[in-house]
């Protein structure tokens, strides 16, 4: 599909990893240190996943930049993969939590901030009653529980190649990919606690026969979704697929819920608002705290009522619905100074045009040499793939091609830009400026001129 010669490829990638090296001396020492009692080396497994034979460290970070241990200024496109999607270092979110460090940082009640964050959410997303967690993988289980709970169903349902943070039952794809496959765990999931064939129901994205024919056996208490994928690259709906969704899941009486920690990308209020959408319940993570963790699920009037009794009961803090810092007063003073200065409309009318920009410049080098590949967009979030554009996961996942993926992460970092480290994809915030989006453009230009001989 990609036309590249790989002796080349090869060749250039390992040119690229002795130029990574000689950047970056102070990186590779603390990465070494880090070695001696950090599992792999880093704090997180993922971090493993970065471009070069070592992470890079970090010195400082604000706006769309970061500067690097060894001096070096980076276009960050990453920006903590949504986590500083509104920028780094916002002024109003580091005054809020100074502040508050100052006047007590959590006590297990509320503070006068969760009910304007509260109220500010439903406006964004028209969804009237809200609750807090610590992580969109925490809201994603109680809504879980939640759902289960509501409809006496034990079975959830998830998009074939989903990715809902670290929750056990979302750790599960179909065998072929193809609808009616059995249910297996996700390649990669290490030690799962669940049998996903016994907890989960998988579907395709963009396929609603398949959901029609997959909840009609009664056996599905909600569907758990992103409006459009986001984690095995972005794969958007099809014309009228989102309503069908709706349609289908309240004909079988199954809870819809929208992941929305990705595809806020998409507006202020997520593709909820922007594509005028209807779900029972919305869940929303890292970009609203503006680097601070926390994470929200919001739900409608009906299933609200319907949770009030539970919520009040005496067994509520063994529900397994909780944590004792979610909710606390440090992470609501961040959500309401994130909320009052960022992720706003007129955020994403910067924004949003430069990922435009970033997609036209790419498409541009594509169709100059020719080649089989495609660049999405969604919202203020845009990817480049090396093949035409899927159409569900199994599609995506198949297409994924890692040797190529290494080389352009790894090229773009060495002159100075950030992609996030699982695709090729960028993120905009409203401190970009089209000259950043240049400068990308021109890199991978380079890097495909270099392929190309």
């Amino acid at each position: 599909m990609t036309g590249i010669d790989r002796t080349r490829l090869a060749a250039l990638h390992a040119e690229e990893e002795e130029r990574f090296v000689e950047l970056h001396p102070t990186s590779a020492r603390l990465a070494a240190e880090a070695g001696e009692h950090l599992l792999a080396g880093v704090p997180m497994p993922w971090m493993t996943r970065w471009p070069g034979s070592f992470p890079l460290f970090v010195e400082s970070a604000g706006g769309g930049r970061f500067t690097d241990v060894d001096g070096i200024d980076h276009v960050d496109l990453c920006l903590g993969d949504t986590g500083s999607m509104t920028g780094h270092c916002l002024p109003a979110v580091a005054e809020a939590v100074r502040e508050r460090t100052e006047r007590g940082i959590t006590t297990m009640l509320p503070s006068a901030d969760a009910a304007w964050v509260a109220a500010e959410l439903s406006r964004r997303f028209g969804l009237p009653r809200w609750q807090m967690a610590m992580t969109a993988t925490d809201a994603n289980r109680f809504v879980l529980r939640f759902a289960r709970h509501l409809t006496g169903r034990q079975r959830i349902a998830v998009m074939d190649w989903c990715y809902h943070g670290t929750v056990d039952e979302t750790l599960a794809v179909l065998e072929h990919g193809r609808a009616g496959d059995r249910v297996v765990a996700r390649p990669g999931a290490l030690g799962p606690q669940v049998d996903v064939a016994v907890t989960t129901a998988v579907v395709p994205f963009n396929d609603l026969d398949a959901l029609d024919a997959r909840l009609a056996e009664g056996d599905v208490a909600c569907l758990l979704m992103e409006p459009a994928l986001t984690n095995i690259g972005i794969v958007l709906p099809e014309e009228g697929y989102l309503a069908g969704v709706r349609e289908v899941t309240r004909r079988h009486g199954v809870l819809l819920v929208n992941d929305e920690t990705h595809t806020i990308c998409a507006g202020p209020g997520g593709a909820t608002a922007a594509w005028d959408l209807e779900p029972d319940v919305v869940v929303i993570g890292k970009p609203i705290g503006g680097g601070i963790p926390v994470a929200a699920y919001g739900m409608s009037a009906e299933v609200a009522e319907r949770l009030e009794g539970p919520m009040l009961g005496h067994d509520i803090d063994v529900a397994g619905v909780g944590g004792t810092l979610s909710g606390s007063a440090l992470a609501m003073a961040a959500v309401r100074a994130t909320l009052s200065t960022a992720l706003r409309q007129e955020d994403f009318d910067v924004a949003i045009p430069l990922a435009e920009r970033f997609t036209d410049g790419i498409r541009q080098v594509i169709d100059t040499h020719d080649l089989p590949w495609h660049v999405q967009r969604l919202g203020c979030r845009a990817e480049y793939w090396f093949c035409p554009p899927p159409r569900a996961g199994a599609e995506a996942a198949a297409a994924v091609d890692e040797e190529l993926d290494a080389f352009f992460h790894l090229w773009t970092v060495n002159r100075g830009v950030l992609l996030a480290p699982f695709h090729n994809m960028s993120l905009f915030s409203p401190f970009h400026t089209e000259a950043d989006v240049d400068v990308h453009t021109s890199v991978f230009r380079g890097a495909v001129e270099a392929l190309l001989g």
